[in-house]
């Protein structure tokens, strides 16, 4: 019968220190910022067949201690309620990029760039 013998660590890898002493994953403003904008477009897709004018959002990201704020601009269709589709943009945002980065998500502010008139064919001008 024979015994597995214990996994061995190549004689030129040096030990693994102690969790506490490893550091921290640090994750760049700028691939939060993607991240967002990612979540941001994900949150808008629906809305996106209404007309074909509006184009992608933009995100910035600032993240400092943990935590990220982030600051969006996005264009939308017109008519729509702006108010619930914003929150539902910042709601969308905060989950997916905490989610993804375990950062907390402090503010998540949006900018509307630009409103585009749906195409309906009852409108009169």
């Amino acid at each position: 019968m024979s015994h597995p013998l214990p996994p061995q660590r190549h004689p030129a890898t040096p030990p693994r220190p102690d969790a506490p002493h490893r550091g921290a994953t640090v994750i760049p403003d700028r691939v939060v910022a993607r991240l967002a904008a990612h979540a941001a477009h994900q949150a808008l897709a629906g809305l996106a067949e209404k007309t074909a004018a509006a184009s992608a959002p933009s995100a910035q990201a600032t993240v400092r201690a943990g935590t990220a704020r982030l600051e969006l601009t996005v264009d939308l269709p017109y008519p729509l309620d702006i108010l619930a589709t914003a929150r539902t943009v910042q709601h969308h945002v905060t989950d997916q990029v905490g989610r993804l980065t375990g950062l907390l998500i402090g503010e998540v502010s949006l900018t509307v760039r630009h409103l585009h008139v749906a195409n309906s064919p009852n409108r009169v001008r």
